[in-house]
């Protein structure tokens, strides 16, 4: 039963050629669409050409759309050499039979350098709203779901199959299949640490907002969306020993813990403030070079009894030691103050706006503090009226943070090393505001020492795969903020 289109973006005869080759012999294939941009006109035999300007806007998705006159839709919208497995098309519509779902992707099988290596997935879940989540470059769409979702589609020239996934999302399953039914070349090269900043690269400023709008109906459509309505702070009572403590969770940082500490010793501050460096069983020279530095009373060395802490579990220790200030405010071990008017900068924007949490802007350096691209951060993207709403789709809010500490013990820092702040952006922003600095007062370090600096498959569906897990608990908590609200 021929059930299936194939829609496949082309680049040229030769890299199209295997996939048309397998979809044209296979028997539930009815048509192959090469879709192409500029003059570049396929030649090959047996499939349609069809032309489009853009493979993210409404006007190519309402064309497939158009187009799908069979029961499924199998799209590779990447430029990639798509070599489907046996029977993978075949699996696929079982699959979506089976499950009845709206969308299916799968794990596959990439080509690299070094040779074919596997390539898995993770599952799709509520909190999966990150525009750039990974399904691989082949879907399978339940064509009805596809054809629901691009009715009321608005104009987009970047955001539309974003889009379309949160409406499929609303009424479908959207289902992973953990199996290999494909190959395809590696054509992004750089290293996850490169990867991970391109969604706060300016050049793509323009893409991002679409995509915020795209998310923001989404959140209106299932009830999570929060109105830019805050709950007030009373930051100015209380008795604490210093108005802020820099909280620095270390470990095995020779080469930078002496940088990051002498930055905050340079602040000048009409407060009183101390550094607490929760030294996490270094077993370089690391507890050593901290040590030099506890002669100086405003620096409070700990290293806890426990073994078994992550960054977040050193960040609890921290905000609950008794010299803890009326602010935390984070500093990495590898990075350090623009210069000696960070931390008052912080401050007053704790007491200006009232706010529960502060969040500043980087400037992206290699070891040597030269500036290297995307060079400044500043999240200019998170706004009063809708920053809250938006930071359930980036992967990240921004450097440095600061708590007001009577909340952030309330709260406690997940012990974990990584996605920890994330998790406190959410918590915080679902009630409180969070003021944020637009002006570069962090220096962020990328070099061979940072723990994201290359990572492996594995690891990055792991911490993708955490965040989608604190966005879906967040949507669901903020679904009943709303329910209540009626």
């Amino acid at each position: 039963m021929k059930n299936i289109n194939c829609f496949i973006y082309y680049i040229s005869d030769e890299q199209v050629r295997q996939a048309v080759e397998i979809f044209s012999n296979s028997k539930e294939v009815n048509r192959i669409y090469l879709l192409f941009q500029g003059d570049n006109t396929p030649s090959t035999k047996c499939c349609i050409p069809l032309k489009i300007n853009g493979i993210n806007t409404t006007e190519t998705a309402k064309a497939i759309s158009r187009l799908t006159d069979t029961d499924y839709s199998l799209v590779c919208l990447s430029p990639v050499t798509l070599i489907p497995g046996a029977f993978s098309v075949q699996r696929f519509t079982q699959l979506a039979e089976d499950s009845n779902s709206g969308m299916l992707y799968s794990d596959s099988y990439r080509t690299t350098e070094k040779g074919t290596i596997k390539h898995p997935l993770i599952d799709y879940q509520e909190g999966s709203l990150r525009d750039d989540f990974d399904f691989g470059p082949l879907v399978l769409y339940r064509s009805e779901a596809l054809q629901k979702a691009v009715e009321n589609l608005p104009a987009y020239k970047h955001a539309a199959w974003y889009a379309i996934r949160l409406s499929i999302s609303c009424q479908y399953s959207i289902v992973h299949i953990n199996e290999y039914l494909y190959s395809n070349e590696e054509t992004d090269l750089r290293r996850s640490g490169e990867k991970q900043f391109d969604y706060v690269d300016p050049k793509n400023r323009d893409v991002q907002k679409e995509m915020e709008d795209a998310c923001t109906i989404h959140l209106k459509n299932i009830g999570a969306y929060l109105p830019p309505v805050y709950k007030d702070i009373c930051n100015d009572t209380g008795i604490f020993p210093v108005e802020a403590s820099v909280i620095i969770p270390v470990y095995n940082r020779e080469r930078t813990i002496a940088d990051a500490i002498q930055s905050v010793l340079k602040q000048s501050c009409d407060f009183p403030f101390n550094i607490i460096v929760i030294d996490n069983h270094s077993t370089d020279r690391t507890t050593d070079i901290v040590s030099e530095f506890s002669e100086n009373k405003r620096v409070i060395h700990l290293i806890p009894e426990q073994t078994d802490l992550g960054i977040g579990g050193c960040w609890t220790l921290g905000i609950h030691h008794p010299e803890c200030g009326r602010y935390a405010v984070q500093l990495d071990s590898d990075d350090i103050y623009k210069d000696k008017h960070t931390l008052q900068t912080i401050i007053e924007t704790f007491r200006k706006e009232r706010c529960a949490m502060v969040i500043g802007s980087y400037v992206m350096t290699d070891f040597n503090m030269q500036v290297i691209p995307p060079g400044v951060i500043d999240h200019r993207e998170w706004s009063e009226e809708n920053g809250r709403n938006n930071a359930l789709r980036i992967n990240g809010l921004g450097a440095p943070r600061a708590f007001y500490t009577p909340l952030l013990r309330k709260f406690n820092v997940p012990n974990t090393s990584y996605g920890e702040d994330y998790a406190l952006g959410l918590r915080f922003s679902r009630e409180y505001r969070i003021g944020r600095i637009y002006e570069v007062i962090y220096l962020c370090r990328r070099w061979e020492g940072n723990s994201d600096a290359a990572l492996d498959i594995d690891r990055i569906n792991a911490n993708n795969l955490y965040k989608d897990r604190l966005r879906t608990i967040e949507i669901q908590a903020r679904k009943k903020i709303n329910k209540l609200k009626k």
